[in-house]
């Protein structure tokens, strides 16, 4: 144990004590500022705001920054395609030079998607259903139907659209709908040879009037005389709902 102490005061101890020390000192600044050097302390980068921008635009800000960038895409209707829309990290956010951006754009190409079935929906059912598929309501055009505001019909781009056809999303999808009038005009019937019950039964369905009616010649029977002649006739054309006509009745 004396020995210990003896060599603790020699000259030999305390150089050797000098050199493990300033070897420590050394060592722990080399660490220290090799570190910081490694990891770019004092060079943090503050991001560009780059969301509002074309890609075009961010690309060029983002690489006068020396910083990397990631680019994902995404479709909105009504948008500016190439337009970036977020970014990640967001503006003003410190990182190191090289780190890597993620922008989401907006894509030039809308995505094609499933038509839904919308024949015999009502104006709002169909619009609710656009929607909510994507698309957007375009014209919508009214023809003589007795049901009003049904889709008879549906179109796209002037074409008529099928249930199940792929069609770009966001676009305008033409309606046909009733207007719940039924036919403004319509074709005369023939109703040479009928009674007048029949003749009756056939101007009421098709929504036409019994005038005035005229019996020619000897009658016995009422019930067994038979439409001779109708004005107007058949050669007419079309005439409008409501329209009177009259009949000649005989036996003969």
């Amino acid at each position: 144990m004396s020995k210990i102490f003896t060599y603790l005061r020699t000259d030999t101890f305390r150089k050797n004590l000098i050199l493990a020390i300033v070897f420590l000192v050394i060592l722990f600044l080399g660490i220290y500022f090799g570190l910081g050097i490694y990891t770019k302390h004092d060079e943090a980068i503050s991001v560009p705001k780059v969301k509002g921008m074309t890609i075009e635009q961010a690309i060029e800000a983002l690489e006068n920054a020396n910083l990397d960038y990631q680019v994902d895409s995404v479709y909105q209707m009504d948008a500016k395609p190439g337009l970036v829309i977020e970014q990640d990290p967001e503006a003003d956010f410190h990182v190191k030079s090289g780190r890597t951006i993620y922008l989401t754009i907006i894509t030039k190409s809308a995505p094609e998607i499933d038509f839904p079935n919308i024949i015999d929906k009502t104006l709002i059912e169909a619009s609710a259903i656009l929607k909510n598929h994507g698309f957007r309501l375009g014209d919508t055009t009214y023809v003589a139907d007795i049901a009003k505001d049904v889709v008879l019909d549906v179109k796209f781009a002037g074409q008529k659209l099928k249930a199940g056809k792929m069609v770009p999303k966001g676009s305008r999808i033409e309606l046909v709908l009733g207007d719940g009038r039924g036919e403004d005009e319509i074709n005369i019937p023939n109703l040479v040879g009928l009674t007048l019950s029949e003749a009756k039964f056939a101007l009421q369905g098709v929504g036409l009037n019994l005038g005035v009616v005229q019996y020619q010649g000897a009658i016995s029977d009422s019930t067994a005389a038979r439409v001779s002649a109708q004005t107007p006739d058949t050669t007419s054309g079309l005439v409008s709902l409501g329209t009177p006509i009259n009949l000649s009745l005989s036996q003969q």
